[in-house]
Protein backbone atom coordinates (compact mmCIF):
# COMPACT_ATOMS: atom_id res chain seq x y z
CA UNK A 1 0.00 0.00 0.00
CA UNK A 2 2.71 2.27 0.79
CA UNK A 3 4.80 1.40 -2.45
CA UNK A 4 1.25 2.24 -4.47
CA UNK A 5 1.59 5.88 -2.34
CA UNK A 6 4.86 6.76 -2.94
CA UNK A 7 4.70 5.66 -6.68
CA UNK A 8 1.44 7.74 -7.13
CA UNK A 9 3.17 10.48 -5.24
CA UNK A 10 6.17 10.60 -7.75
CA UNK A 11 3.96 10.61 -10.79
CA UNK A 12 1.89 13.61 -9.38
CA UNK A 13 5.66 15.58 -8.87
CA UNK A 14 6.40 14.34 -12.39
CA UNK A 15 3.55 15.39 -13.93
CA UNK A 16 3.44 18.46 -12.47
CA UNK A 17 7.29 19.52 -13.33
CA UNK A 18 6.49 17.75 -17.02
CA UNK A 19 3.43 20.33 -17.01
CA UNK A 20 5.16 23.57 -16.24
CA UNK A 21 6.16 26.08 -18.34
CA UNK A 22 9.64 27.68 -18.74
CA UNK A 23 10.91 30.95 -20.19
CA UNK A 24 14.45 31.05 -20.78
CA UNK A 25 15.78 34.82 -21.39
CA UNK A 26 18.73 36.38 -23.04
CA UNK A 27 20.66 36.67 -19.62
CA UNK A 28 21.23 33.00 -19.49
CA UNK A 29 18.62 32.60 -16.82
CA UNK A 30 15.20 31.07 -16.96
CA UNK A 31 12.01 30.26 -14.99
CA UNK A 32 9.13 28.11 -14.29
CA UNK A 33 5.78 28.59 -13.69
CA UNK A 34 2.94 29.35 -15.30
CA UNK A 35 2.61 31.41 -18.87
CA UNK A 36 -0.03 33.93 -18.98
CA UNK A 37 -1.51 36.62 -20.62
CA UNK A 38 0.30 38.56 -23.62
CA UNK A 39 0.04 42.13 -22.89
CA UNK A 40 1.16 44.09 -25.68
CA UNK A 41 5.33 43.48 -25.80
CA UNK A 42 4.89 42.08 -22.63
CA UNK A 43 3.78 38.27 -21.04
CA UNK A 44 2.71 37.85 -17.76
CA UNK A 45 4.30 34.85 -15.58
CA UNK A 46 3.63 33.35 -12.38
CA UNK A 47 7.02 31.88 -11.22
CA UNK A 48 7.18 29.26 -8.54
CA UNK A 49 10.11 31.18 -6.92
CA UNK A 50 8.81 35.05 -7.90
CA UNK A 51 5.21 35.06 -8.48
CA UNK A 52 3.98 36.85 -10.73
CA UNK A 53 6.30 39.13 -12.82
CA UNK A 54 5.96 40.59 -15.86
CA UNK A 55 8.55 39.63 -19.51
CA UNK A 56 9.09 41.78 -22.19
CA UNK A 57 8.78 39.50 -25.76
CA UNK A 58 12.32 41.03 -26.45
CA UNK A 59 14.19 39.31 -23.52
CA UNK A 60 12.82 36.00 -24.07
CA UNK A 61 15.01 33.26 -26.00
CA UNK A 62 12.02 30.80 -26.05
CA UNK A 63 8.84 30.02 -24.36
CA UNK A 64 7.84 26.52 -23.73
CA UNK A 65 3.75 26.56 -22.91
CA UNK A 66 1.23 24.27 -24.23
CA UNK A 67 -1.08 27.42 -23.22
CA UNK A 68 -3.49 28.75 -25.66
CA UNK A 69 -3.70 32.66 -26.54
CA UNK A 70 -6.86 34.27 -27.93
CA UNK A 71 -5.87 35.90 -30.81
CA UNK A 72 -7.90 38.92 -32.02
CA UNK A 73 -7.74 39.84 -35.66
CA UNK A 74 -8.43 43.65 -36.94
CA UNK A 75 -11.95 42.59 -38.36
CA UNK A 76 -12.39 41.68 -34.42
CA UNK A 77 -12.61 38.18 -34.77
CA UNK A 78 -10.27 35.82 -32.28
CA UNK A 79 -9.47 32.61 -32.70
CA UNK A 80 -7.51 30.31 -29.93
CA UNK A 81 -4.08 29.64 -30.70
CA UNK A 82 -0.86 27.25 -28.90
CA UNK A 83 1.61 30.27 -28.99
CA UNK A 84 5.21 30.06 -27.77
CA UNK A 85 7.91 32.63 -27.80
CA UNK A 86 11.15 32.36 -30.01
CA UNK A 87 13.84 35.14 -30.28
CA UNK A 88 11.81 37.49 -28.31
CA UNK A 89 8.88 36.88 -31.13
CA UNK A 90 5.32 35.25 -31.37
CA UNK A 91 5.66 31.78 -32.57
CA UNK A 92 2.66 28.97 -33.37
CA UNK A 93 4.90 25.66 -33.36
CA UNK A 94 7.72 26.67 -36.11
CA UNK A 95 6.54 29.71 -37.73
CA UNK A 96 6.37 32.92 -36.48
CA UNK A 97 2.65 34.93 -35.95
CA UNK A 98 1.86 37.42 -38.55
CA UNK A 99 1.26 40.36 -37.12
CA UNK A 100 0.04 42.32 -39.46
CA UNK A 101 -3.66 41.16 -39.56
CA UNK A 102 -3.83 40.86 -35.77
CA UNK A 103 -4.86 43.44 -33.33
CA UNK A 104 -4.30 42.48 -30.02
CA UNK A 105 -3.17 39.14 -28.48
CA UNK A 106 -5.27 38.35 -25.28
CA UNK A 107 -7.20 41.69 -25.08
CA UNK A 108 -9.03 43.00 -22.62
CA UNK A 109 -12.66 42.68 -23.57
CA UNK A 110 -15.06 45.27 -23.24
CA UNK A 111 -17.35 44.84 -20.26
CA UNK A 112 -20.03 47.41 -18.77
CA UNK A 113 -19.39 48.35 -14.76
CA UNK A 114 -20.93 50.11 -12.41
CA UNK A 115 -22.20 50.52 -8.91
CA UNK A 116 -25.30 50.45 -6.84
CA UNK A 117 -25.30 52.05 -3.77
CA UNK A 118 -27.77 53.07 -0.44
CA UNK A 119 -27.12 55.15 2.61
CA UNK A 120 -29.88 55.90 4.75
CA UNK A 121 -30.32 56.63 8.90
CA UNK A 122 -33.09 57.27 11.20
CA UNK A 123 -33.41 58.85 14.27
CA UNK A 124 -35.87 59.27 17.07
CA UNK A 125 -35.97 61.22 20.21
CA UNK A 126 -36.01 65.32 21.06
CA UNK A 127 -35.60 64.83 16.79
CA UNK A 128 -37.26 62.58 14.68
CA UNK A 129 -35.67 62.41 10.98
CA UNK A 130 -35.27 59.79 8.46
CA UNK A 131 -32.29 60.47 5.59
CA UNK A 132 -31.63 57.99 2.64
CA UNK A 133 -29.69 58.31 -1.01
CA UNK A 134 -29.55 56.37 -3.51
CA UNK A 135 -26.66 56.35 -6.09
CA UNK A 136 -25.91 54.38 -8.60
CA UNK A 137 -23.35 54.59 -12.27
CA UNK A 138 -22.83 52.55 -15.08
CA UNK A 139 -19.57 53.09 -17.58
CA UNK A 140 -18.27 51.32 -20.49
CA UNK A 141 -14.53 51.57 -22.31
CA UNK A 142 -14.44 50.63 -26.18
CA UNK A 143 -10.81 51.25 -27.66
CA UNK A 144 -12.39 54.88 -29.39
CA UNK A 145 -15.21 55.29 -27.22
CA UNK A 146 -16.25 55.77 -23.52
CA UNK A 147 -19.96 55.62 -22.04
CA UNK A 148 -20.44 56.98 -17.97
CA UNK A 149 -23.69 57.86 -16.60
CA UNK A 150 -24.62 58.32 -13.01
CA UNK A 151 -27.95 58.88 -10.98
CA UNK A 152 -28.70 60.27 -7.95
CA UNK A 153 -31.88 60.10 -5.51
CA UNK A 154 -31.54 62.09 -1.90
CA UNK A 155 -34.53 62.41 0.86
CA UNK A 156 -34.59 63.73 3.92
CA UNK A 157 -37.23 64.60 6.76
CA UNK A 158 -36.94 65.74 10.16
CA UNK A 159 -38.88 67.28 12.89
CA UNK A 160 -39.69 67.14 16.59
CA UNK A 161 -42.08 64.76 16.40
CA UNK A 162 -44.02 62.23 13.77
CA UNK A 163 -46.52 64.60 13.09
CA UNK A 164 -44.19 67.79 12.58
CA UNK A 165 -41.80 66.36 10.02
CA UNK A 166 -40.82 68.47 7.23
CA UNK A 167 -38.85 67.79 3.92
CA UNK A 168 -35.43 68.97 4.19
CA UNK A 169 -34.30 67.63 0.73
CA UNK A 170 -35.79 65.89 -1.36
CA UNK A 171 -33.55 66.06 -5.11
CA UNK A 172 -32.93 63.75 -7.76
CA UNK A 173 -30.44 64.12 -11.08
CA UNK A 174 -29.36 62.01 -13.92
CA UNK A 175 -26.35 62.36 -16.03
CA UNK A 176 -24.77 60.54 -19.00
CA UNK A 177 -21.61 61.40 -21.48
CA UNK A 178 -20.38 59.93 -24.69
CA UNK A 179 -16.61 60.41 -25.03
CA UNK A 180 -14.72 59.74 -28.52
CA UNK A 181 -10.89 59.10 -28.77
CA UNK A 182 -9.64 60.67 -31.60
CA UNK A 183 -6.11 59.78 -30.29
CA UNK A 184 -4.89 57.69 -27.57
CA UNK A 185 -5.34 60.62 -24.85
CA UNK A 186 -7.55 63.29 -26.93
CA UNK A 187 -11.59 62.58 -26.79
CA UNK A 188 -14.34 64.89 -27.87
CA UNK A 189 -17.66 64.40 -25.93
CA UNK A 190 -21.46 65.19 -25.87
CA UNK A 191 -23.11 65.12 -22.29
CA UNK A 192 -26.57 65.78 -20.61
CA UNK A 193 -27.98 65.99 -17.18
CA UNK A 194 -31.54 66.71 -15.75
CA UNK A 195 -31.71 67.68 -11.92
CA UNK A 196 -35.08 68.26 -10.05
CA UNK A 197 -34.70 69.84 -6.31
CA UNK A 198 -37.86 70.28 -4.51
CA UNK A 199 -36.23 72.06 -1.61
CA UNK A 200 -34.40 74.52 -4.18
CA UNK A 201 -38.29 74.95 -5.44
CA UNK A 202 -36.21 73.81 -8.48
CA UNK A 203 -39.23 72.46 -10.71
CA UNK A 204 -35.94 70.95 -13.55
CA UNK A 205 -32.85 72.05 -15.05
CA UNK A 206 -31.36 70.04 -17.96
CA UNK A 207 -27.56 70.35 -19.42
CA UNK A 208 -26.24 69.86 -22.22
CA UNK A 209 -22.83 70.10 -23.74
CA UNK A 210 -20.07 69.08 -26.13
CA UNK A 211 -16.39 69.94 -25.81
CA UNK A 212 -12.62 68.70 -25.72
CA UNK A 213 -11.01 65.90 -23.25
CA UNK A 214 -7.68 64.93 -22.23
CA UNK A 215 -6.65 61.89 -20.74
CA UNK A 216 -3.64 62.63 -18.91
CA UNK A 217 -3.39 59.20 -17.20
CA UNK A 218 -6.05 56.23 -17.58
CA UNK A 219 -4.93 53.34 -14.88
CA UNK A 220 -1.33 54.12 -15.20
CA UNK A 221 0.34 52.82 -12.04
CA UNK A 222 2.50 55.96 -10.56
CA UNK A 223 6.43 55.24 -8.60
CA UNK A 224 4.48 52.32 -7.21
CA UNK A 225 1.71 54.06 -5.44
CA UNK A 226 -1.50 52.68 -7.18
CA UNK A 227 -3.12 52.88 -10.40
CA UNK A 228 -4.36 56.65 -11.55
CA UNK A 229 -6.70 58.31 -13.65
CA UNK A 230 -7.03 61.66 -14.65
CA UNK A 231 -8.90 63.61 -17.17
CA UNK A 232 -9.80 67.20 -18.11
CA UNK A 233 -12.08 68.60 -20.08
CA UNK A 234 -13.25 72.32 -21.58
CA UNK A 235 -16.20 72.90 -23.75
CA UNK A 236 -19.61 74.78 -24.20
CA UNK A 237 -23.23 74.12 -22.85
CA UNK A 238 -26.52 74.83 -22.66
CA UNK A 239 -28.50 75.05 -19.51
CA UNK A 240 -32.54 76.02 -19.04
CA UNK A 241 -33.98 75.85 -15.33
CA UNK A 242 -37.38 76.30 -14.41
CA UNK A 243 -38.24 76.87 -10.61
CA UNK A 244 -41.92 76.89 -8.85
CA UNK A 245 -42.22 80.54 -7.81
CA UNK A 246 -41.81 81.14 -12.02
CA UNK A 247 -38.50 82.18 -11.78
CA UNK A 248 -36.86 80.55 -15.32
CA UNK A 249 -33.49 80.99 -16.91
CA UNK A 250 -31.80 80.13 -20.13
CA UNK A 251 -28.19 80.59 -21.05
CA UNK A 252 -24.85 79.58 -22.60
CA UNK A 253 -22.24 78.39 -20.56
CA UNK A 254 -18.66 77.63 -20.99
CA UNK A 255 -18.00 74.39 -19.31
CA UNK A 256 -14.65 72.80 -17.59
CA UNK A 257 -14.50 69.66 -15.13
CA UNK A 258 -11.87 67.48 -14.35
CA UNK A 259 -12.02 63.79 -12.66
CA UNK A 260 -9.61 61.99 -10.58
CA UNK A 261 -9.21 58.47 -9.34
CA UNK A 262 -6.47 56.55 -7.20
CA UNK A 263 -6.46 52.98 -6.19
CA UNK A 264 -4.13 52.44 -3.48
CA UNK A 265 -1.46 50.13 -4.07
CA UNK A 266 -0.87 48.87 -0.33
CA UNK A 267 -4.92 48.67 0.98
CA UNK A 268 -6.61 46.00 -1.78
CA UNK A 269 -9.94 47.63 -3.00
CA UNK A 270 -9.42 51.54 -1.64
CA UNK A 271 -10.00 53.84 -4.21
CA UNK A 272 -10.06 57.56 -4.06
CA UNK A 273 -12.32 59.76 -6.60
CA UNK A 274 -12.27 63.50 -6.75
CA UNK A 275 -14.92 65.22 -9.85
CA UNK A 276 -15.06 68.80 -10.14
CA UNK A 277 -17.33 70.71 -13.16
CA UNK A 278 -17.76 74.63 -13.33
CA UNK A 279 -20.28 76.27 -15.72
CA UNK A 280 -20.07 80.04 -15.80
CA UNK A 281 -22.46 82.03 -17.91
CA UNK A 282 -20.88 83.00 -20.98
CA UNK A 283 -22.93 86.45 -20.86
CA UNK A 284 -22.43 86.99 -16.84
CA UNK A 285 -19.10 85.11 -15.69
CA UNK A 286 -19.13 86.42 -11.94
CA UNK A 287 -22.80 86.56 -11.23
CA UNK A 288 -23.70 83.69 -12.80
CA UNK A 289 -22.53 80.50 -12.80
CA UNK A 290 -22.97 76.85 -11.39
CA UNK A 291 -20.43 74.48 -9.35
CA UNK A 292 -20.62 70.64 -8.93
CA UNK A 293 -18.05 68.71 -6.87
CA UNK A 294 -17.75 65.46 -4.97
CA UNK A 295 -14.43 63.82 -3.29
CA UNK A 296 -14.55 60.56 -1.52
CA UNK A 297 -13.41 56.93 -0.59
CA UNK A 298 -14.54 53.44 -1.92
CA UNK A 299 -13.59 50.51 -0.72
CA UNK A 300 -14.45 47.07 -1.91
CA UNK A 301 -14.14 44.82 0.68
CA UNK A 302 -14.87 41.27 -1.23
CA UNK A 303 -15.58 40.93 -5.23
CA UNK A 304 -18.80 42.75 -5.40
CA UNK A 305 -19.55 44.59 -2.35
CA UNK A 306 -18.14 48.19 -1.01
CA UNK A 307 -18.83 51.03 1.31
CA UNK A 308 -18.80 54.37 0.11
CA UNK A 309 -18.32 57.41 2.16
CA UNK A 310 -18.38 60.75 0.46
CA UNK A 311 -18.88 64.71 0.34
CA UNK A 312 -21.08 66.22 -2.55
CA UNK A 313 -21.04 69.93 -3.12
CA UNK A 314 -23.91 71.78 -5.25
CA UNK A 315 -23.63 75.46 -5.94
CA UNK A 316 -25.74 78.12 -7.64
CA UNK A 317 -25.30 81.70 -7.58
CA UNK A 318 -28.43 82.70 -8.67
CA UNK A 319 -31.71 81.16 -7.61
CA UNK A 320 -35.09 81.67 -6.53
CA UNK A 321 -36.04 84.34 -3.35
CA UNK A 322 -35.82 82.52 -0.09
CA UNK A 323 -33.65 79.43 -1.48
CA UNK A 324 -29.90 78.81 -0.34
CA UNK A 325 -27.39 78.91 -3.11
CA UNK A 326 -25.32 75.46 -1.71
CA UNK A 327 -26.42 72.24 -0.79
CA UNK A 328 -23.46 70.14 1.32
CA UNK A 329 -24.61 66.49 1.56
CA UNK A 330 -22.20 63.33 3.19
CA UNK A 331 -22.64 60.17 2.19
CA UNK A 332 -21.79 57.10 4.29
CA UNK A 333 -23.45 54.00 2.30
CA UNK A 334 -23.21 50.18 1.57
CA UNK A 335 -22.44 49.46 -2.68
CA UNK A 336 -22.81 46.46 -5.00
CA UNK A 337 -20.83 46.79 -7.77
CA UNK A 338 -19.78 44.74 -11.28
Amino acid sequence: MKLKLLALAALSCCSTIMMADKVYLKSGSYLTGTAGDVVGDSIKFVSDDLGEVTVKLANITKLESSREHVVQYKDLTTEKKALAVKDGALVEGDKKLDMSNVKAVDPVFETWHGSVNLAASMARGNTVSENASLTADLSRRWEKHRFTSALGYYFAQSGDNKLDKQKTENRFELSAQEDYFFITKLYGYVSGKYEIDEIMQLDHRIRLGAGLGYQWLEGVDVAGLGKMSFNQEVGGAWVKEKYENGYDDDFATVRYAHHYTWDFAKTEGLKFFHNFEYLPDLSDFAENYLIDADIGLSWAFSANWQLLAKFEWDYKSQVAEGVKHSDLRYILGLGYKW
